[in-house]
C-alpha cells in the first residue's frame, strides 16, 4: 500500500498553517487527505470515515496526542505517526508505548514524512476484511449499515440525525456494549454532564423506531455497568 493508490490518510494538528502545508504536499503526493483541528474533530471523522494512517501531533490544546494514541489503540488498528516538537527518547519512548507506530520529531523535512508514512504502509499488512455485516436484522426491521438507512419492508423510518449518528456508531460494533461517555464522546457533545443523560433520551426514542416493545428491548440493549449494545439477529 504507497502512494496513489487511493490511501487516505488523517491529518490532526491544532495548526491551522501546518495542517494546510502538509495536506497540499501529500495531496500532490497522490494521497487522499482529511484534516482534523484536535482530538474530539478527529473521533468524529473516524466515528463515519476509514483512514488507512494517521499522522497526529503530540502537543495539542486538550487532549493531546500521545492521550489519544492510547485510546484509539484500544479499538483500532490503523498505523500512527506521531508528530512532536519534543524530540528527547523518553518522548519517543512514551509515544510508541502508547501504540504509535512511528514518531518524528518537529522540524522536518516533508520529504521526510513521506518516507516514513510510505514506511509504515509498506509494513501494514492488508488487513483480511472481518467486519460488521452491511445489513443488521431486528425483527421485522432491517437497517444498511453502509447507507445508513433503516427499513420495515419497503418503508423507510425516518430516523433524526441524532438517531441516524447513534445507529452508525453502535452498528459498527455489534454485541458489544458502548459506554454513554463514549458515545457522548463520539457524537461530538463532550464537555457537558447533562449530555450522557440526553443519550439516555435519545436512545430510548431510537429503540422506538425498531423495537416491538420499547420498554423490553431485544435488540438495542442495556448492558448495566457497561452502556448500550446492538444484539442484531
Amino acid at each position: 500500500m504507497t502512494a496513489g493508490t487511493e490511501v487516505h490518510l488523517l491529518i490532526v494538528d491544532d495548526d491551522e498553517r501546518i495542517r494546510g502545508l502538509l495536506q497540499k504536499f501529500l495531496i500532490k503526493y497522490g494521497f487522499l487527505v482529511t484534516a482534523a483541528r484536535d482530538a474530539g474533530h478527529a473521533r468524529r471523522l473516524l466515528g463515519g470515515l476509514e483512514f488507512d494512517l494517521i499522522v497526529l501531533d503530540v502537543m495539542m490544546p486538550g487532549e493531546d496526542g500521545i492521550s489519544l494514541t492510547r485510546d484509539l489503540r484500544r479499538r483500532l488498528a490503523t498505523p500512527i505517526l506521531l508528530l512532536t516538537a519534543k524530540g528527547e527518547t523518553s518522548d519517543r519512548i512514551t509515544g510508541l508505548e502508547a501504540g504509535a507506530d512511528d514518531y518524528l520529531a518537529k522540524p522536518f523535512e516533508p520529504k521526510e514524512l513521506l518516507l516514513r508514512i510510505n514506511a509504515i504502509l509498506r509494513r501494514t499488512p492488508t488487513p483480511v476484511a472481518i467486519r460488521a455485516p452491511k445489513v443488521l436484522n431486528f425483527g421485522p426491521v432491517r437497517y444498511d449499515a453502509d447507507r445508513g438507512e433503516m427499513w420495515r419492508g419497503e418503508d423507510l423510518v425516518r430516523l433524526t440525525a441524532t438517531e441516524a449518528a447513534l445507529m452508525r456508531i453502535l452498528a459498527a460494533r455489534p454485541g458489544e456494549a458502548v459506554s454513554r461517555t463514549q458515545l457522548v464522546d463520539e457524537l461530538g457533545r463532550g464537555g457537558e454532564p447533562t449530555q450522557e443523560r440526553a443519550v439516555d433520551v435519545q436512545i430510548t426514542r431510537l429503540r422506538r423506531k425498531f423495537e416491538s416493545d420499547p420498554r423490553m428491548p431485544r435488540y438495542l440493549q442495556t448492558v448495566r455497568g457497561a452502556g448500550y449494545m446492538l444484539a442484531p439477529e
